[in-house]
Parts: C-alpha cells; sequence; structure tokens
C-alpha cells in the first residue's frame, strides 16, 4: 500500500503544448511594444492586449498559437530572490495532457522536480484530477528528478494517511517495502525484548493495543563508511495522560513525520547508491491514554543506563528517541541524523516552513545550510546552548523530559537527545514540522518530508554516489 509512488515525466515522443515563461513586468511592457518581447509568441501579446489581460505573477493567459492550437503563458518572479519551485504552480492550473517548456527556467531541474510534485495530491480517499505531463526540461536527469519525487511523495503519502490506516503495523510494513525495493534487510524489536532493550520506547508504547517495536533496516553493511538515520514514529499522540487540548490533537497523525523524512531520504540514499553503509532505525509507538499508559512521575531506564522521570507525557517524542539513538551510537557511525516533529517552540521560532537543526559541528552545519539553500530545502541552525543542560537535571532521577518553565524547548529538548549520543563522529537533529498548512508551489497542503532532499545532496557530497536510479 504504501510502496514508492510513480511519478513521472510524460513519454518520449509525446507532443505538448507549449508553455512560455514571461515575468509580468516585461510582459506588460511589450504589450506596447512587442518588438522587445522577441522570444514571446505574437499572437500571446495580441490576445492579451486585445482582451485586457492583466500579467500577474502565478497567472496563466491561454491563446491559440500561428499553428490553431493552444499555448500558454505563465508569469513568474524573475528576481533572484524567487521561489525555485514556482514552477510547482503551474501544475494546479493546467488540464490533464502534456505539455513543454517553450522556455527555460533558471534552475531546469528544481522547476522540473517541483511540476511533479506540484502536480500530484493525495488520493487515497478522494478522486483527483489526472496531473497534467511535463515533457522533461533538456539538460537535466529526468529519471533522478523522478526519483527523488517518488520518494518526497511516499513521505507525504505516510504523513497525509490517518491513524486508524497507519498504525504502527502499516508504518512498519511501509518500511519493508522500502527495504524490498533496495535490497535492504529488516529486523522488528518487539514484546519483552523491547522492554529489555529499549525501556523508554517500551514505557511510550505500552498504553496502546497496538504494539510499540523498534524498526532496523539495513543497507550494504560490508561497506566502511557508517551513515545512519534515526525517526521518530508516533502514529498517533494524544499526549498520553497529559492529554493534549483538541486545537492540538486535530493534526497528530503527522507525529510520525520524523519517521516519513528519515524514510524519503534513506530511499533516495538507496536509490543514489551512497557510498556508505545504511542504518534506519525508525522507532514507532502510539502514545495513548489506558490503564496501561505510563504516568507523569514515573521513572525509566533507558537503553544508554541514565535514569529519567517522566514530568509530562506528552514530551514522548525524545523518549523513543533517545533508546533509539543509543543504539545507533553504539556502532559509531560517521554521521548521525534525527528527524522528529519534536516541539511547539521550533515553530514559534521559525514558523512552519523553516525546520530548525542542531549540531554541535560547525563545518557540518554549513555544509546543511548550503545544500539546504542549493536544493531548495531550507533549514535553519539553532544553538546547543549548553548552559541550559543543567534544566535537564532530574530531582530523583539523571534526567527529566519535561524541563520547567517551558523557555527553549525546541533547545532543551536537542540537549535531551545529546545525552544519548557521544561516540558517533557527528550528529544532527532536525526538529521538523513535516506539514504544509497552506499549499505554495511544489508543496500542496499536507505532509512533507522536509530536510530529506538536502540529506541526500549532503550525503552524495560527503560519501559520494553513483547515479540515482
Amino acid at each position: 500500500m504504501f510502496e514508492l509512488p510513480a511519478l513521472n515525466f510524460a513519454k518520449p515522443g509525446e507532443d505538448g503544448v507549449p508553455v512560455w515563461l514571461a515575468e509580468a513586468k516585461s510582459f506588460a511592457a511589450a504589450l506596447k511594444a512587442p518588438e522587445t518581447a522577441p522570444d514571446l509568441p505574437p499572437e500571446a501579446l495580441r490576445f492579451a492586449a486585445a482582451t485586457g489581460f492583466e500579467a500577474k505573477n502565478g497567472r496563466l493567459l491561454w491563446f491559440v498559437t500561428s499553428g490553431g492550437g493552444p499555448g500558454a503563458v505563465f508569469f513568474i518572479d524573475a528576481s533572484a530572490k524567487a521561489d525555485p519551485f514556482q514552477l510547482g504552480a503551474l501544475a494546479g492550473l493546467l488540464p490533464s495532457g502534456a505539455y513543454r517548456l517553450a522556455s527555460a527556467p533558471v534552475r531546469p531541474d528544481l522547476a522540473a522536480l517541483a511540476f511533479l510534485l506540484g502536480g500530484r495530491l493525495y488520493a487515497r480517499y478522494k478522486s483527483r484530477r489526472e496531473a497534467p505531463r511535463l515533457i522533461a526540461p533538456e539538460g537535466i536527469d529526468a529519471a533522478a528528478i523522478e526519483t527523488i519525487a517518488s520518494c518526497i511523495a511516499l513521505g507525504r503519502d505516510l504523513i497525509d494517511t490517518p491513524a486508524n490506516d497507519l498504525g504502527p503495523d502499516e508504518l512498519e510494513a511501509a518500511i519493508r517495502a522500502v527495504a524490498e525495493r533496495f535490497g535492504a534487510s529488516v529486523e522488528v524489536t518487539r514484546g519483552e525484548a523491547l522492554e529489555q532493550g529499549f525501556p523508554l520506547i517500551h514505557a511510550v508504547g505500552k498504553g496502546s493495543p497496538r504494539a510499540p517495536r523498534l524498526v532496523e533496516l539495513r543497507w550494504k553493511p560490508e561497506r566502511a563508511r557508517k551513515l545512519a538515520l534515526v525517526g521518530k514514529g508516533v502514529c498517533f499522540d494524544s499526549g498520553g495522560l497529559d492529554i493534549k487540548p483538541e486545537s492540538a490533537m486535530g493534526l497528530m497523525k503527522k507525529d510520525m513525520g520524523g519517521a516519513a523524512t528519515a524514510l524519503a531520504a534513506a530511499a533516495m540514499i538507496m536509490a543514489a547508491d551512497i557510498d556508505a553503509s545504511l542504518r534506519l532505525l525508525i522507532p514507532i509507538v502510539e502514545n495513548s491514554v489506558s490503564g496501561e499508559a505510563f504516568r507523569p512521575g514515573d521513572v525509566y531506564p533507558s537503553r544508554k543506563g541514565l535514569t529519567v522521570e517522566i514530568g509530562n507525557t506528552d514530551a514522548e517524542g525524545r523518549l523513543i528517541l533517545a533508546d533509539a539513538l543509543a543504539l545507533a551510537d553504539e556502532d559509531e557511525p560517521e554521521l548521525l541524523l534525527d528527524f522528529a516533529t519534536l516541539t511547539g517552540a521550533a515553530r514559534v521560532a521559525l514558523g512552519p516552513d523553516l525546520p530548525p537543526f542542531f549540531t554541535d559541528d560547525d563545518a557540518l552545519a554549513a555544509d546543511i545550510a548550503r545544500h539546504g539553500e542549493a536544493v531548495n530545502d531550507p533549514v535553519w541552525r539553532l544553538p546547543l546552548w549548553s548552559a541550559y543542560d543543567a534544566k535537564l537535571d532530574g530531582k530523583i532521577a539523571d534526567l527529566t523530559n519535561a524541563p520547567a518553565g517551558g523557555m527553549a524547548g525546541s533547545i532543551t529538548a536537542a540537549l535531551f537527545l545529546r545525552r544519548f549520543v557521544g561516540k558517533a563522529g557527528a550528529w544532527v537533529h532536525f526538529d521538523v514540522y513535516g506539514w504544509t498548512p497552506s499549499a505554495r508551489p511544489g508543496r500542496p497542503e499536507g505532509g512533507e518530508a522536509q530536510a530529506a532532499r538536502l540529506i541526500l545532496s549532503l550525503a552524495r557530497e560527503k560519501f559520494g554516489a553513483a547515479k540515482l536510479r
């Protein structure tokens, strides 16, 4: 059910409707002096002038070409600060059929990717129109862009699926499907083995009838260099006994967004044959209210041996990540990355579109920011401010999962996770939102695998890769 979806360009040889790209101000000037716009069809200018069409960014002008067929002009922002994904809006304006770009976008690779991503809407429960097909622009690696789009679409589909149809069993099945696609192995820890080896994961998930587990995917274990990904897989978060209010619980199907992001990134890494051994760890739970649920004030051991006092059952994500990070760290990976829809404080600080990340490695932080900008998958570094570390000290245990006061919540959550990492060459924590609240070009409203594409770009540079397949 959750196999990689196919997002493809038009088939070779298809004859597509031509679409020109134009900047609104230049087009308005060309209406007065058509000779200044030699790249635009004169019939488009004549039609616009005759009908009083007002050119604005994001609008589409249809006209009849000199050959008698349809043509269109899509208006874009040509400034240096323009969104490289703005062509994604075009996919929502065009009817089904094949199209070709008669003008070259500034970043044809990102424009083509945005078109694929912008044209696909979640359709499990509601019929959707057939998406328009774009003939791949010249000079791009079409197969690689199709693979990236498919992996991101998988992450989006997982996040968009409601918890009644995406519980721990279904999320595990999605991981197994990706593993089978790329020849990776999967091992699952549950039951008594989970309780003994990963007590924090077990504690969070034991209140639900849908059993908690830790799913581990391994790919190319014989390779010397090691890359580890960890994703928070809370299939639904009620808040536990510290139950969330209605306003905060409505979108909690997306609390497995970190797992979806890590899985999307892992799929791209395997598709690109990144020259590293990949280990993906997904702790999967449902944080429910029941007589078996963990309680405020409870104390649990962790895999690392540190004891944790439960200050708030709604701070469950860091608990399951702690055990998974400890396991990943034991293998001493060169690079350890985790992804989690962890704190509302991150959204207060940076909003839904710009996930913060945390690391002590300044050079790596600069690389992450550079790759995020290069592939239009932006993130922003926040500090691992060690002066706040003492806030994590527990009263009767080594740590509390919910420091008092509520300030700097995203930072203290990252500091909590840092306590469980020590052997990895470098560690980065991404506090993603996993959701696009209002549709933007190339990003329909709904689930989003934030930071996954930048990780592919980073891994290709850091470890080396074959061609994406």
